[in-house]
């Protein structure tokens, strides 16, 4: 992964956030910090170039809204962008604080990218120690970022630099103050990327030096992400922009598939959510284009 594509993933993903936050009513997931890592530049050149793609995503809304720029980005954002970037991180952050009550002392976030728990919650600064690991290209991305927002890192949150999608390392962890303690792992937007033997080796990592009690949220795309085509054409659209942008999608499971895999790591489903139940929980009665995508699901599993 080259400096300027761990840029630009982690650009857009907080693109998403921060126009949700901004613009969209009701909130899924309220990344009121988001906005503050991009710059106005990089916000109106993002914005410009979704709105010049729409020929890719869909020409009939282009034609319908072509004098219309801000319609088009809204579609684009809340359409393809958004909807699973936002309930993943909702669900995942909600799980996470109730797990908080229940003892878990360490959070470990995978693929962190612009993430922005750590500044979001600062009354969990002396209960949980967080964890973000990621490309060291992202990671410096990211404290530049952090530097021209005049956000200060506090001292509960570690940078672990690692490419762990090819080699995850426990003792570069450890070497941050990662502890023998109860942990939870988010694995979000990376399961799709591994092959199902990279995710079986990885998870079995994660949890080999943890206490029974920690668990994981992960989402994951189900065995119709290479035929379905979902809702003007945005599954189709998201494989082929990850084909294109030199990340293929590579692995997608059927439940037992996954639940197996789980199991093969110590640990139990306690909680799945399909795309219907996704929808169900954060999409219900919006009045916008937001809605669940299709053949993605989530799952919240514990160590036994």
């Amino acid at each position: 992964m080259k400096q300027n594509e761990s840029s630009l993933t982690s650009l857009v993903s907080a693109f998403a956030r921060a126009y949700h936050s901004k613009y969209d009513t009701p909130k899924i997931f309220d990344d009121f910090i988001a906005n503050n890592l991009i710059s106005e530049e990089e916000f109106s050149a993002i914005s410009k170039n979704m709105v010049n793609g729409i020929q890719f995503f869909n020409r009939d809304i282009g034609q319908k809204f072509k004098n219309n720029p801000k319609e088009i980005l809204k579609w684009i954002t809340q359409v393809q962008l958004s909807p699973t970037p936002l309930a993943r991180s909702a669900y995942s952050e909600k799980v996470l604080l109730n797990e908080v009550k229940l003892g878990v002392k360490q959070y470990v976030i995978l693929g962190a990218g612009l993430d922005t728990f750590g500044f979001r919650y600062p009354e969990l600064k002396n209960s949980l120690q967080i964890f973000e690991i990621d490309h060291p290209a992202t990671q410096e991305f990211k404290k530049e970022k952090l530097e021209i927002a005049k956000l200060t890192i506090p001292d509960h949150l570690h940078f672990v630099s690692m490419d762990f999608t090819t080699k995850f390392s426990l003792q570069d962890l450890i070497d941050e103050g990662f502890d023998n303690k109860k942990t939870f792992f988010s694995l979000l937007g990376v399961s799709y990327y591994l092959t199902k033997e990279e995710n079986e080796a990885l998870i079995n990592h994660l949890f080999s030096n943890v206490p029974s009690g920690s668990s994981i949220v992960l989402d994951y795309a189900d065995e119709k992400l290479f035929e379905e085509k979902g809702m003007s054409n945005r599954v189709e659209n998201m494989v082929k922009m990850a084909s294109a942008s030199g990340e293929p999608m590579k692995s997608s499971f059927t439940y037992n598939e996954i639940k197996n895999l789980l199991e093969n790591s110590g640990l139990l489903i306690y909680e799945h959510l399909s795309p219907a139940m996704i929808n169900d929980l954060f999409f219900t009665n919006r009045k916008d284009y937001l809605s669940a995508f299709e053949t993605i699901h989530y799952i919240h599993a514990v160590k036994k």
